[in-house]
């Protein structure tokens, strides 16, 4: 990175606000910040340039001569990175890390709702419909209840008695095992890393042992980024391992997962239910069948929402434009033949 007392120039673009952009400037007076609001500015800017925070292009790129760091503003980097910028020496660091609490949260939001019937009770609710799930002409007996298992029992699922399977055991698919964990459940996981959470999945399965998790758990969460070896890996075929009374949960990427693929799964009750908050396609189309099924939840790429999420942003991107300053070593860089 950089040396003490040396100066440096970081160009930005898009252009930010005014309240970012006098945080990052205030941070050394060693640091000549610009804020680029034209493309025509940021090429100009950017041929000195030792560091970029933005969105890059190949033209951007080719213009530059000492470009040493490149910060994306997002985590997922399938529409950031470009062949030109993978060659490019340039370290390029990305924003994982910021949504791991909230994600888990959401995840678990959609296992309650399955586990307890909560969206099938949903709907109920809107048609004014008392109508216990398992058994709908079902009448309370104070005798008998609760000593006596009933239809109604049996579709009402115990936490502690299932098992979650998490596919990508990053930083999000740990706080996802953690929760699930806290839940009682039995949690697997499978990286194509050698990843651990300790007290909870002493080690991740290898990818080849997909099937076997698929096979094991009620809940699979795919939490893996979108990289080319993840890419259409929920096929048809992958699906097949799953069992009949599991439930697929995708906050990864739409495009880990054939979405006609899981669409016909569903529709021949091969598996129990789906909860989406990324498609292959979005927004998910008006026509498609997914909208029409009770058993799936859908939200439109919410997962990660929260006000923390721009609190975390700002604090990541300060502390790396810091490090590049102070010549230190760089939060998230990214491996970027495997886009992530």
């Amino acid at each position: 990175m950089s040396t003490p007392a040396e100066r440096l120039k970081l160009l930005i673009f898009p252009a930010i606000d005014a309240d970012r952009l006098r945080k990052i400037a205030a941070i050394s007076p060693q640091l000549t910040v610009i804020n680029a609001e034209t493309q025509d500015s940021a090429r100009t800017e950017i041929v000195d340039a030792d560091a970029f925070y933005g969105k890059i292009t190949r033209e951007l790129l080719a213009a530059a001569r000492q470009l040493r760091w490149i910060q994306s503003p997002t985590a997922s980097l399938e529409h950031y990175l470009f062949p030109e910028l993978i060659a490019h020496p340039a370290t390029l660091t990305n924003m994982r890390g910021l949504f791991s609490d909230v994600i888990a949260d959401h995840v678990l939001g959609y296992i309650l709702m399955f586990a307890r019937n909560l969206h099938l009770y949903r709907d109920a609710q809107r048609e004014r419909r008392w109508a216990p799930v398992g058994d709908a002409n079902a009448k309370t007996d104070f005798v008998s209840s609760p000593g006596v298992e009933t239809p109604i029992d049996r579709v009402h699922r115990h936490l502690s008695d299932c098992t979650m399977g998490v596919v990508g055991v990053g930083a999000i698919g740990a706080e996802i095992a953690r929760r699930g964990a806290a839940f009682g459940m039995t949690v697997l996981g499978v990286d194509p890393h050698p990843v651990c959470v300790p007290g909870i999945i002493e080690e991740a399965w290898p990818l080849f042992q997909l099937p076997e998790l698929l096979s094991a758990s009620e809940f699979v969460v795919i939490a893996a980024p979108h990289t080319p070896s993840s890419e259409g890996l929920f096929d048809a075929g992958m699906i097949a391992h799953m069992r009949p009374d599991s439930y697929l949960i995708n906050i990864g990427r739409g495009a880990i997962v054939d979405l006609a693929a899981l669409t016909e799964a569903l529709q021949q009750n091969r598996i129990a239910g789906a909860a989406l908050d990324v498609v292959e396609t979005e927004p998910l189309p008006e026509s498609h069948p997914l909208w029409r099924m009770p058993n799936v939840l859908i939200t439109p790429h919410t997962a990660a929402a929260s006000p923390r999420v721009p609190q975390r942003h700002l604090a990541t991107l300060l502390e790396n434009v810091r490090r590049f300053v102070a010549g230190e070593e760089l939060r998230n860089v990214v491996t970027k033949e495997e886009w992530c």
